[in-house]
């Protein structure tokens, strides 16, 4: 089970894909989509939330695509993520309790803080070097 949301890891995923192989040219969606086994309409709201915040230029035209809108080492996994959002914040768990108010969130919180500064130090660049390796394999 991850802690992150699926929506932020096909984000996660996408990036790598885009730094890896928009070298020569952008990257297309539905090539982006079908290497990731996903309707090109799925991904397509997550690859305009990451050029709307600066992580990827959108290229129009039939030979358009995304590419990288800054270098690998200056895209962080939490730059990623907070773009991503997290379609799984729930606001409807109990209210009201005690427990979960003074003890469990804000261990919650803590937690998640320091997991989101771990992240902000993993670079795209990190990344892209580990598939390039398997890629060479």
């Amino acid at each position: 089970m991850s802690l992150l949301p699926r929506k932020g890891l096909l984000a996660i995923a996408a990036v790598i894909d885009v730094a890896l192989n928009a070298r020569d040219r952008p990257v297309s969606a539905r090539k982006l989509a079908a290497r990731h086994n996903l309707p090109p309409r799925h991904l397509e709201p997550v690859l305009q939330a990451l050029v709307h915040e600066g992580i990827f230029n959108g290229i129009r035209g039939p030979r358009g695509g995304y590419e990288l809108a800054r270098e690998r080492q200056r895209i962080s996994v939490a730059d990623i993520l907070r773009v991503a959002g997290n379609e799984e914040d729930d606001e409807s768990g109990a209210k009201g309790s005690r427990i979960l108010d003074e003890v469990v969130l804000p261990a919650l919180i803590e937690a998640e803080r320091s997991f989101t500064a771990a992240l902000a130090q993993l670079s795209i660049e990190d990344l892209a070097r580990r598939a390039e390796a398997l890629r060479d394999r």
